[in-house]
């Protein structure tokens, strides 16, 4: 099996080095078809790992494959770590980055850096396997920086663009923060725990439990509050987020990887494995959960006012993910790993569908510029439908079944501030509907807004685009039935995750779950449903009823809209007091310390002291010689007066 795990990794990385440096000697077909078969391979080979561990029971695979480096008594190896959690991961970020690969084909047809894409994405794909299969924090921080690395490539991908430039620069460096905390908090675990190894600092968590620093504060609090900032930048919480809807700026490909099946979802996944960690620190819990919530709520609520078509699907990822971390925060783990599975799957239909639009618009993203494109594209209109279904819940589709759970999860949960947080995702599932079904009536239904040259020539996308549209909408339409009973309530992840016996949520809802055809008549009783339908009804009606009232409304309310399309002013502060702020901070230091100390003092200070000294010794130095013996001779009846009656034994001694 070790070999196995190897190639998983390794074939996209091999796939990644023969695109970047002999694609453009050998040509697209030759890079797509290597990039591709890499990926295949990796996606064939987890599907062989997800039935040998998770379907036959297989023992778990801890093993370090070779020494990185040894510090005294610190081994830091390179190993695998292969349980539940792993295969499930794998298989996901494997079946995402096949379709993605396969639709670069088509969408990326006519750009000059077709092969320099492939090698990245590939690149991405190998990040994220060393990120999920890593046994230790060393190797899971290679694998963080790694993606947040790609990542920067391939959002300023377009690099001629300026609006690209800084997207990417903002992606880099929001992640710096979240990444130096996550850094510290790896420090901590090797400071208190004297290992990096997952197995190790697990073990020895009892030792640890009742430890102290900072005057009283929690050694497990500190360090699982710190982890968990490395992954609001990576998984974008509020207010590490704001880079976020930027990474639009790549090409739509990437923009569906990142936000589906890699980057974002490494913070949610790297929470649950440190389950054990977690589960001993309340505070921790009560943080990660109330930040999930306004994540949830507030950033479905910037999706109402976007209209680029990939923006409003950006701000739901934003939203979506925020309903992963509530799950992890009322130690839903394994329901947060579902969402997580569902939520990749339709979420990467969605964004490739949004691509597939663009593609046959000419690259025009504005959902007020479109309309009526249901006959003319009808693959993407029914497989985007599925999509859609699937985001806002609707009984039957995949994000039912996962967005209920955790729902329910809040629900059940003890923790202070649960209530509020229990009415925030209630409230974001009437969000969610109307901001999915706004876009989709405006694209798909309605009359055509878009102009006689993009009407006639819009047609269905090319089969490598419509392929993985088809194959992502299975999944997106069935994947939560099938999983949600052996997922969450018969052991798939019993082996990977760790809950206290004093977090209650699991068990009640186990207790509540009567299975998952049950669950469809029993939604028609509950508010998450009729906030779902009100979402859609609200959605019909400002957009294909009554167009008008929107325009009423938004005019009404035009403060609240302002605060909305100002994105709560988080661009503007960052701006104001990061950016603006360290510029003066730099001019301040510049002035007082380049200028003034370095320039005015110890530069032109020491000239200007030689100077002074200089026109203080000028006037004796006329070039007359009798001049000249006067000095001599004055100088020298100092020294003789200094010899005779002065110094430590002078000559002649007077006394009085």
């Amino acid at each position: 099996m070790e070999q196995i795990y190897l190639t998983i990794a390794l074939a996209p990385l091999a796939g990644a080095i023969f695109a970047g440096f002999f694609g453009s000697l050998l040509g697209r077909m030759a890079t797509n078809v290597v990039t591709i078969l890499g990926v295949l391979i990796s996606t064939v080979l987890s599907l062989y790992v997800f039935n040998h561990h998770v379907l036959d029971g297989g023992e778990i695979f801890n093993q370090n494959l070779y020494t990185w480096m040894q510090i005294g008594e610190l081994n830091v190896s390179v190993g695998f770590l292969i349980d539940n959690l792993t295969a499930i991961m794998l298989v996901v970020v494997s079946f995402v980055s096949l379709m993605v690969h396969i639709y670069t084909i088509g969408y990326m047809h006519d750009d000059a850096g077709y092969t320099k894409f492939f090698s990245y994405i590939s690149l991405f794909t190998f990040s994220m396997f060393m990120l999920v299969m890593s046994n230790n924090f060393m190797q899971l921080f290679f694998g963080w920086e790694a993606v947040g690395l790609v990542s920067y490539l391939l959002i300023g991908f377009w690099h001629h663009k300026e609006s690209a430039v800084e997207a990417n620069l903002k992606a880099f460096l929001v992640n710096r923060v979240g990444d130096f905390g996550f850094l510290l908090g790896i420090a901590l675990v090797l400071m208190y725990f004297g290992s990096l190894d997952y197995t190790e600092v697990f073990a020895s968590l009892g030792n640890v439990a009742g430890a102290t620093m900072l005057d009283g504060a929690s050694v497990i609090t500190v360090i699982c509050i710190l982890l968990f900032i490395g992954a609001m930048g990576k998984s974008a919480q509020v207010p590490l987020h704001v880079w976020l809807p930027g990474s639009m700026e790549g090409p739509t490909p990437i923009s569906a990887l990142i936000h589906a099946a890699t980057m974002v979802t490494a913070g949610i996944f790297m929470v649950s494995r440190m389950s054990p960690m977690f589960e001993l620190s309340e505070t921790a819990l009560m943080v990660v959960m109330i930040v999930g919530a306004i994540t949830a709520l507030f950033m479905g609520l910037l999706g109402i006012v976007q209209n680029d078509i990939k923006k409003v699907v950006a701000y739901s990822t934003l939203s979506q993910l925020g309903y992963m971390t509530v799950a992890l925060g009322v130690s839903a783990y394994s329901v947060a790993i579902f969402h997580l599975m569902t939520h990749a799957f339709f979420k990467a239909l969605l964004f490739l569908g949004a691509g597939s639009v663009i593609v046959a618009l000419h690259h025009k993203q504005d959902i007020r510029e479109m309309g009526g494109l249901r006959k003319k594209m009808p693959i993407t209109y029914w497989t985007a439908l599925i999509g859609t279904l699937a985001l806002i819940g609707f009984p039957g589709f995949a994000g039912f079944y996962s967005k209920d759970m955790i729902i329910e999860a809040v629900h059940f949960s003890q923790l202070p501030f649960a209530d509020w947080v229990y009415v925030a995702v209630i409230l974001g599932v009437f969000i969610t509907a109307f901001y999915s079904l706004r876009m989709f009536f405006l694209v798909f239904h309605g009359e055509s807004r878009m102009d006689e040259h993009t009407a006639s020539h819009v047609k269905e996308s090319p089969f490598s685009i419509t392929l993985p549209l088809v194959a992502l909408a299975i999944p997106s339409a069935v994947i939560g039935y099938l999983t949600i009973d052996p997922m969450l309530f018969n052991g798939w992840l019993d082996n990977a995750i760790t809950v206290g016996a004093n977090h209650s949520s699991m068990a009640s809802l186990k207790e509540s779950f009567h299975g998952a055809s049950g669950m469809i008549p029993h939604a028609l009783q509950t508010w998450p449903f009729w906030m779902m339908v009100g979402g859609i009804a609200s959605a019909w009606t400002l957009t294909l009823h009554r167009a008008e009232w929107a325009t009423w409304i938004q005019q009404k309310f035009h403060r609240s809209n302002y605060v909305l399309e100002s994105l709560y002013g988080f661009d503007r502060f960052n701006d104001i007091v990061f950016v603006q702020g360290v510029k003066k901070l730099g001019n301040f230091l510049w002035k007082m310390s380049d200028s003034g100390l370095i320039d005015k003092i110890l530069v032109n200070g020491s000239a200007r002291l030689v100077g002074f000294i200089g026109s203080m010794v000028r006037p004796i130095q006329t070039g007359y010689v009798y001049h000249y013996a006067f000095f001599m001779i004055f100088s020298l009846l100092i020294i003789l007066t200094w010899v005779l009656f002065a110094g430590d034994n002078p000559l002649l001694k007077i006394e009085f």
